[in-house]
């Protein structure tokens, strides 16, 4: 365990009141947040998953997913377990809705050292929800930073404002999940309101993250092109030039609801590049909308094949090798 950094008196009888995301879960001593990874230990808040892993392997930086940050990459992956939004559609739900076998316990500086025993220059916070490993994932990218080592989240993006400008202090880059424009979607389906995710992109962007959004699309929930030529537009008064990344669904967990068809997600993409210069579909292979073409001449720039890329117009200096206009990929 690891004593919390967010966190305060609630009332008397040791009761605490958590305040590193926006549930502000009031915890009784013995009793946990609903992440289910907070705990108050006789007035005491302690994260309880500080170090422990149940998910470890080398992946292309492309399958966070990450287009525009080192493509072709690898990064050493790792997650824990613990989340806290309620999705009945979670692709992960074995580490994120229950407590598994922990395979690994690390301090920072040892998962360091087998990032660098990999020849990984990164390490990625994963497969479950980061932000409740927060004080773990604070320590280690600190100090993986003097170590030259970069660190990056995947992330829903439901903290509460200063951790998350705090984070992003040492924090390279983050795909957070913008799962919709629907805020009873998000209410109902999520369990957290649409504009706490909209805070936590701005506050990382600000701070100079690398960021990049997905959206899973599930039919029937937030499929509306109406829905995504809002989304788009907002993001694109952040940026034209963030990535976007509309992958395909997939029944899990509670849901039954069939998989995201083809034609829908092309649709949404074509909405979406109506006001973003870099639009992507995943989790299904149709070629070509993976791959990064020059938004101002179309010549192909990184073509990818699965989780694999080629880099094949872009100069030294970064710019397109047919037009030279700068693109906003970091190598």
């Amino acid at each position: 365990m690891k004593p919390a950094v967010y966190f305060d008196e609630y009332g008397e009888d040791k009761v605490l009141q958590c305040l590193l995301c926006p549930l502000h879960c009031i915890i009784k001593p013995d009793q946990v947040g609903f992440c289910g990874v907070r705990k108050n230990v006789d007035g005491m808040l302690y994260s309880l998953n500080y170090g422990q892993l149940t998910s470890i392997a080398i992946d292309p930086i492309e399958k966070k997913p990450l287009y525009h940050l080192f493509p072709g990459e690898k990064i050493l992956s790792v997650g824990s377990w613990g989340c806290n939004l309620r999705c009945d559609f979670c692709q992960n739900w074995e580490i994120t809705k229950q407590r598994p076998k922990t395979v690994m316990r690390v301090m920072p500086q040892q998962l360091i050292q087998i990032a660098l025993e990999r020849e990984s220059r990164g390490i990625a916070f994963t497969y479950n929800e980061p932000i409740v490993s927060f004080e773990f994932i604070l320590d280690t990218s600190r100090a993986a930073a003097k170590e030259g080592i970069y660190s990056i989240l995947v992330t829903n993006g439901v903290i509460d404002e200063e951790p998350m400008d705090l984070l992003s202090q040492s924090v390279r880059g983050m795909n957070i999940d913008l799962k919709g424009w629907n805020d009873e979607f998000y209410v109902k389906d999520i369990g957290t309101e649409k504009r706490v995710v909209l805070r936590s992109i701005e506050t990382a962007r600000k701070a100079g993250t690398h960021i990049e959004l997905t959206t899973l699309i599930i039919p029937g929930k937030n499929d509306s092109p109406e829905e995504m030529r809002e989304e788009a537009e907002w993001i694109s008064g952040l940026s034209k030039d963030i990535p976007l990344h509309i992958n395909r669904y997939f029944p899990n967990y509670k849901s039954t609801i069939p998989p995201t068809s083809p034609d829908s997600l092309i649709q949404l993409a074509d909405v979406a590049k109506e006001y973003l210069r870099y639009v992507y579909v995943g989790n299904i292979d149709l070629p070509g909308l993976s791959d990064t073409t020059c938004p101002y001449c179309g010549n192909l720039l990184v073509e990818r094949r699965g989780m694999r890329s080629s880099v094949v117009g872009i100069d030294e200096k970064g710019r397109c090798n047919n037009c030279q206009k700068e693109i906003p990929i970091v190598f």
